[in-house]
């Protein structure tokens, strides 16, 4: 099995290279790994388009090899897609982590690490995305500096190993969210609602024009509710959550197709002439 591995904390964090040591082990992989050359998080699905992609090969402690980039997180998946690790060498599976923080709830939508998940489904690969809640036990993004990514490195490795036992439809990648300690059991969940709780603030004298803020420094709270992400890791439970790219609300578009938008092009069609 050809796995690719990447990440949005870049390659040089600690959660890649536990997980990278760990699906090492597993009889029967070729593991690729393309990575961000320093930390991307939170870029969501961006791609670099207005420049060409710097790529510098790597060499890790244990001999192995794999390839930086100064792109994003999709940009890696991309250009492992496209020939980076060898003309014929395509991965079966991508597997995006582990992350330096949760990524739950409506956090995902600008999470890197889900994004190269995501990347992989547009190929027709299954996908995992992985992130560690930090020691301190928060649930959020913002916090915590000291990880143990060693169950979090075990349980996705078994997962990677049995992927073909995993009940997973098409199109739909595993967003795996993993809580500090021993973890209590594995809940199937849905994404949870965050709340936000941004503050603008201002930063030194205001100079002129220009002026400065910090923004994203409150620490989010988020609702608990039963059978979601975020209380499932707050209750110390491994939180894996299906998802897919499918973004249309198909329940709506009976009802919109009877609000007669037609009717809107005769103003404009006036204004015009």
């Amino acid at each position: 099995m050809r796995v690719l591995l990447t990440n949005d904390d870049g390659i040089d964090a600690d959660g890649l290279q536990r997980l990278r040591r760990e699906l090492l082990s597993l009889d029967g992989i070729d593991l690729g790994v393309v990575a961000p050359d320093g930390n991307r998080s939170a870029v969501g699905r961006g791609i670099t388009i207005r420049r060409a992609l710097a790529v510098e090969e790597r060499t890790f402690d244990d001999g192995t090899r794999g390839f930086a980039t100064d792109g994003t997180p999709v940009d890696c998946v991309r250009l492992a897609w496209h020939g980076l690790l060898g003309a014929d060498w395509q991965p079966d599976v991508v597997v995006s982590g582990i992350n330096h923080g949760g990524n739950l709830g409506d956090d995902v939508t600008y999470s890197g690490t889900v994004a190269a998940a995501m990347e992989g489904l547009l190929f027709g690969l299954p996908a995992i995305a992985v992130s560690q809640q930090s020691a301190s036990g928060e649930v959020d993004f913002l916090g915590g500096e000291r990880f143990d990514f060693e169950h979090a490195a075990k349980f996705v490795t078994r997962v990677v190993e049995e992927l073909e036992a995993v009940p997973l439809p098409p199109s739909t990648l595993l967003n795996i969210n993993v809580p500090s300690g021993v973890p209590h059991g594995v809940e199937v969940a849905r994404l949870g609602k965050r709340v936000y709780r941004d503050e603008l603030t201002p930063v030194g004298e205001i100079e002129g024009p220009r002026r400065t803020y910090h923004l994203y420094t409150a620490e989010p709270t988020f609702e608990h509710e039963p059978g979601t992400d975020l209380t499932a890791v707050a209750a110390g439970k491994i939180a894996v959550t299906p998802m897919h790219l499918d973004l249309t609300y198909h329940d709506g578009i009976g009802p919109l197709s009877l609000a007669d938008l037609d009717r809107l092009l005769a103003p404009a069609a006036q204004e015009v002439e």
